[in-house]
């Protein structure tokens, strides 16, 4: 196994660093991340068997973990309770309920809401330069998710605030002053869902929360810390997720001088294989496993590279190519396995909406300048990207 050097928070890397993924698979499936300290899987094959593996997890054995810094109990209390970073069988039971609310139909009836949002956000863009992420790829999931969960739509810059803040401490080099902002953040989110949980108890609607309180399995119902979190959850997911999908993928758009006539789907699916919202998450060892020739001892924690997959040669043909027409874009944008995303199919309608309208309403936009990425690895979003009409 190659040891590897490269800061996450590299400003050449922060904008690009598809070179250095290049770098890592050549040098084979599994590398040494010298930065994380860690073995990292590399390419498709390798990330996609590892996600698929039930002697990884995302639960960190209970004999490995430190102590919880007093200032950031706050934070794990929430996370405690979170499908994402749970394992069978508390996963199991959170993800079955979760599902029975989360529906196909429930998704499906969002469609003719976003349609009428995305017009909305366009009539609103102003003349001359404008960040098409404040003014479009910010306002319309948040709005979306506001939506489906019942709360007030008046209520997205704040929910925005809270995200933004939380997803600190996914960041690499994050500060006391991040840790801090995001506590603070968990404890606003937690005490307006609380009370909105409480409301929706004595006042039903036809929302999330209303189905996520009802959602029964076997005699089993969501615990309120629970419910809160999922709400949580939902929105930090899958709404940094889907702004970051959407500024990369109208960048990429913008650039490659490609339309969105034709097939929606496949578009999407080539944003997401070309430029990921999220390029790593980790797995911890349950026991002790040879992969890709290292053994690993149980505890043992690995990187999986998301960002690289879909620039491996093995699965894509010319991968340094945004091509919207190829006949499969193969990726793991999503996840695999277990714990594949449960927000992926309204995240994928969200797109394939909002482009096509996108482009259709603004045929002459162009770049007004050099898109930059934020330094917020391992998520992968851009910072601003200034266009016109």
């Amino acid at each position: 196994m190659q040891r590897l050097s490269q800061s996450p928070t590299d400003p050449s890397f922060v904008q690009n660093p598809y070179p250095f993924y290049a770098r890592t698979r050549a040098a084979g499936p599994l590398i040494w991340w010298e930065e994380y300290g860690m073995p990292c899987a590399t390419t498709h094959e390798a990330v996609n068997a590892v996600l698929r593996d039930r002697r990884f997890g995302r639960e960190q054995p209970e004999e490995f973990r430190r102590p919880i810094p007093e200032h950031l109990k706050p934070f794990y209390a929430v996370e405690a309770h979170s499908m994402l970073e749970l394992e069978p069988p508390r996963h199991s039971r959170l993800r079955s309920l979760v599902l029975r609310a989360f529906t196909s139909r429930r998704i499906a009836g969002l469609k003719d809401g976003i349609e009428s949002l995305c017009h909305e956000l366009i009539d609103t863009f102003p003349d001359g330069e404008f960040d098409l992420l404040d003014a479009f790829a910010r306002p319309l999931p948040v709005t979306v998710i506001a939506r489906l969960l019942g709360v007030p739509e008046e209520m997205g810059p704040k929910l925005l605030n809270w995200s933004n803040d939380m997803v600190k401490m996914y960041m690499a080099g994050r500060s006391r002053e991040d840790e801090d902002a995001a506590v603070a953040a968990t404890e606003g989110f937690v005490d307006f869902m609380r009370g909105y949980v409480d409301q929706r108890r004595k006042d039903p609607r036809d929302d999330l929360i209303t189905s996520l309180i009802a959602a029964e399995e076997d005699g089993e119902r969501l615990s309120t810390d629970e419910l809160i979190t999922t709400c949580i959850l939902l929105l930090n997911a899958g709404h940094e997720a889907t702004v970051h999908t959407l500024g990369n993928g109208v960048k990429a758009m913008l650039e490659n001088g490609v339309v969105t006539e034709g097939n929606a789907e496949a578009l999407v699916e080539e944003i997401m294989r070309y430029d990921p919202p999220l390029h790593m998450f980790t797995r911890y060892a349950y026991e002790e496993i040879e992969f890709c020739g290292h053994v690993f001892q149980r505890g043992d924690e690995i990187g999986l590279l998301l960002g690289s997959v879909g620039h491996d040669e093995h699965v894509n043909d010319t991968p340094e190519l945004f091509d919207p027409s190829r006949a499969a874009a193969t990726h793991l944008a999503f996840g695999a396995g277990l714990h594949f995303c449960v927000g992926a199919p309204l995240a994928r309608m969200e797109l394939q909406i909002a482009l096509p309208i996108l482009f259709e309403r603004c045929p002459g936009m162009r770049l007004a300048g050099v898109p930059r990425y934020a330094d917020i690895y391992h998520f992968h979003g851009l910072e601003r990207l200034m266009v016109t009409r």
